[in-house]
């Protein structure tokens, strides 16, 4: 099954710089090939259900190796089983609607 997924990972007991922290976590979502896009205070990722929790499951072991002793973690997941639609296909539908 196909999900996008919202992910917010936020490393705690390493200071208030975090970067290098997410930085690792984008090198995962690289590793696994799947398609994300990071924001200012997350990244969207998109894939197959078992692959995305995956590397979500690897973003966290990573990121501890990395020294953090705690993470917490925001997690927003949305499927759809009546048709395919991509991340970029859900913003040109809402920037279609603004050049209206």
């Amino acid at each position: 099954m196909k999900v996008h997924a919202d992910l917010c990972v936020i490393p705690m007991g390493v200071g208030v710089s975090v970067g290098e922290y997410i930085a690792e976590c984008q090198r995962v979502l690289c590793e696994a090939g799947l398609t994300h896009h990071m924001h200012a205070y997350g990244t969207n990722i998109e894939g197959e259900w078992d692959e995305v929790m995956a590397a979500i499951k690897q973003c966290h072991e990573r990121v501890h190796a990395l020294g953090a002793p705690r993470i917490s973690t925001t997690l927003k997941l949305g499927t759809r089983t009546d048709r395919s639609q991509s991340l970029q296909d859900k913003i040109d539908s809402v920037e279609s609607k603004l050049d209206q």
